[in-house]
C-alpha cells in the first residue's frame, strides 16, 4: 500500500498556488502608486521552489495519489521542471520589460504563476476531467495575459481571438472525452488503456480520440489549427509571448504523448498518418508563411508552427523513442525560443516600437552583446551543429526514419533549409552596418537590468548545454519515457531505482 501522503504527489501545484495568492494578497494590501516590482521577484522565488519541489519528487516512490487522478513519475517530473524553468526564466524578462507605470503588475505576476498550476496539473493527471482542469486553468491565464496591454487595439483583439477559438478547442477536447467515456465507462487514463481496445463501439473511440486530437493540436498551434498564432503573437506582449509559446506547449504535448502511446497506443494505424499530415502541413505552411513576414513577432509566430511540425515527426517513431526524442524537442525549443523572445522584447521594446526586420538593421553595432546572442538563437533555430536545436531536430528525424517515415524526416530536412531563408534574413539585417542616415532614426537600446540579464545567461546556457552536451536532459527524457506505460509502476520502487533498471 502507498504510505507517501498525497499532497506530495502535487507538491509543485500547491506551492506555485500558494504563492500566486500570497502575490494577489500583497498587491492588494499596497498602496495605488507603490511599485510592484518586487512582486515579481516573489513570484520568481515561489516558482523556484517550486522547481527544487520537481526535483525532490524524483526520490519519491513511483505511483499515484488523490484516488488515481495525479501521478508522479520521472516523465511528470520532467515536464514539472521544464515549466517551471520556463515560468522562472519569463518572470525574471518582465521585471524589467514592464514599465513602472503599467497597470495591475500584481495580477500579471499572480496569473503567469496561475498558469504554471494549470500546466504542471496537465502534466501529471492521469484523470481526464483533471486534465481538463489543468488545461483550463492555464488557459484561462494566458487568454488575459495576451490581453494585458489593453491600451493598444492588437492587444485586445490578440485576447478575444485566441478566447474566443480556444474556447473551441476546448470545446472538441471535452466531447472527445465524454465520448470515450460513453466506450468504456472511466475517465481514468490507466483505466481506458486498458479497456479502449476491447470496447464494444470502436467507433466511438476512434470518435474521441479525433475530438482530443484536434482540441490538443490547437494548443500546440499545429496547422490546420494555426490561425490563432501570428495574431496573439504580435497583440500579445513579448514576455507573455515567451511564455505562451512554450510553457503550454510543453504541457499539451506531454498530454499529447500520454494520449497517444499510453491509452490509444492500439489506433496507432489512426493516428499515425494523421500526425504524418499535420507534421507535414505545419513545417510547410509554417515556413512558406514566416518568408512572407516582414514583422518579427509575425516570422516567429509561423516559425513555432513549423517546430510543432518537427516535433509532430517524433511521434513516428516506435515507444520510447518517439517519447523521448519529442520529449527532449520540447525541452530544447523551450530554451531558444525564450531567449529569441527576451531578446526581442529588448530590441524591439515593450511596446512593440520596433516591429520589423529591418528596425534591427546594424543591432550588432548598437548592442554587440544582444546582436551576438540574436544570431545565436537565430543559428540555434535553424539547427546548427552544437546549439539544442540541432539535437532536437536531429532525434525527432532519427525516430521518425527509425518508425519508417523515411519521407517524413525528408520533407523535415527539407522545410529546415527553407526556414535558414527567413531566419538568415534577420541575422544579416542584425549584422549588417547601418549607413548614417539609420544611426540618426534608431533609437538607442534601453539600459538591460539584472532581471534580463538572467533570463537571457539562463536561456542561453540552456540552449548550449542541450547543443554541446544533450546527455542528460537525453538521458532524463528516455527515463521518462520508459516510465510513461498503460499502467503506473509499484509504488514500491523509487524512481531513482526505475531510472537505473529501465535506461539503456
Amino acid at each position: 500500500m502507498n504510505s507517501i501522503p498525497d499532497i506530495y504527489r502535487i507538491l509543485p501545484e500547491v506551492i506555485l498556488t500558494i504563492t500566486g495568492v500570497l502575490v494577489m494578497l500583497i498587491d492588494a494590501s499596497l498602496a495605488p502608486l507603490t511599485s510592484r516590482r518586487t512582486l515579481g521577484w516573489f513570484a520568481t522565488i515561489g516558482t523556484g521552489v517550486a522547481y527544487l519541489a520537481s526535483v525532490w519528487q524524483l526520490s519519491l516512490p513511483m505511483g499515484t495519489g488523490y484516488s488515481g487522478t495525479v501521478e508522479t513519475s520521472p516523465f511528470t517530473v520532467f515536464f514539472h521542471v521544464l515549466i517551471c524553468g520556463i515560468v522562472i526564466v519569463t518572470l525574471l524578462l518582465s521585471l524589467d520589460a514592464l514599465p513602472e507605470d503599467s497597470h495591475h503588475q500584481g495580477e500579471y505576476y499572480a496569473l503567469m504563476v496561475f498558469g504554471a498550476v494549470g500546466m504542471c496539473l496537465l502534466t501529471a493527471a492521469t484523470e481526464l476531467l483533471v486534465v481538463f482542469i489543468g488545461l483550463e486553468i492555464s488557459s484561462i491565464s494566458t487568454y488575459i495575459l495576451a490581453g494585458y496591454r489593453k491600451q493598444t487595439g492588437k492587444g485586445p483583439e490578440a485576447a478575444i481571438k485566441y478566447f474566443l477559438l480556444g474556447s473551441f478547442a476546448t470545446a472538441f477536447l471535452l466531447y472527445g472525452i465524454a465520448m470515450v467515456f460513453g466506450a468504456t465507462g472511466t475517465t481514468s487514463i490507466y483505466d481506458i488503456a486498458r479497456q479502449a481496445a476491447t470496447a464494444q463501439n470502436q467507433l466511438l473511440v476512434e470518435g474521441a480520440l479525433a475530438m482530443m486530437l484536434v482540441g490538443i493540436l490547437f494548443k500546440v498551434s499545429a496547422a490546420p489549427f494555426h490561425v490563432w498564432t501570428p495574431d496573439v503573437y504580435e497583440g500579445a506582449p513579448s514576455p507573455v509571448v515567451a511564455l505562451m509559446s512554450t510553457g503550454p506547449k510543453a504541457a499539451a504535448f506531454a498530454f499529447l504523448l500520454r494520449l497517444l502511446y499510453e491509452m490509444f497506443p492500439h489506433l496507432r494505424h489512426l493516428w499515425s498518418p494523421v500526425l504524418w499530415v499535420v507534421a507535414v502541413l505545419s513545417m510547410t505552411i509554417g515556413n512558406l508563411a514566416a518568408l512572407r513576414q516582414q514583422n518579427v513577432k509575425r516570422m516567429l509566430a509561423y516559425s513555432a508552427i513549423a517546430h510543432a511540425g518537427y516535433l509532430l515527426a517524433a511521434f513516428a517513431g516506435f515507444g520510447s523513442t518517439g517519447i523521448a526524442a519529442a520529449t527532449f524537442y520540447t525541452a530544447a525549443y523551450a530554451a531558444m525560443n525564450v531567449g529569441i523572445f527576451a531578446l526581442v522584447t529588448i530590441a524591439g521594446g515593450y511596446n512593440d516600437e520596433r516591429p520589423l526586420i529591418a528596425d534591427y538593421k546594424g543591432l550588432i553595432y548598437r548592442s554587440p552583446l544582444l546582436g551576438s546572442l540574436i544570431i545565436f538563437f537565430l543559428i540555434s533555430l535553424i539547427g546548427i551543429p552544437f546549439t539544442g536545436g540541432f539535437f532536437g531536430k536531429f532525434y525527432s528525424f532519427t525516430a521518425a526514419v527509425g518508425g519508417g517515415a523515411v519521407i517524413l524526416a525528408v520533407i523535415g530536412l527539407l522545410n529546415s533549409g527553407l526556414a535558414a531563408a527567413y531566419y538568415l534574413r534577420l541575422a544579416f539585417a542584425v549584422a549588417q552596418r547601418p549607413d548614417e542616415e539609420d544611426r540618426a532614426v534608431r533609437t538607442p537600446i534601453a539600459p538591460i537590468g539584472l532581471g534580463i540579464i538572467t533570463a537571457l545567461a539562463l536561456a542561453t546556457i540552456a540552449t548550449l548545454a542541450l547543443g554541446i552536451v544533450p546527455g542528460g536532459a537525453l538521458h532524463a527524457a528516455e527515463t521518462g519515457a520508459h516510465t510513461l506505460q498503460p499502467s503506473p509502476a509499484p509504488a514500491s520502487v523509487p524512481a531513482e531505482v526505475t531510472v537505473i533498471q529501465t535506461t539503456p
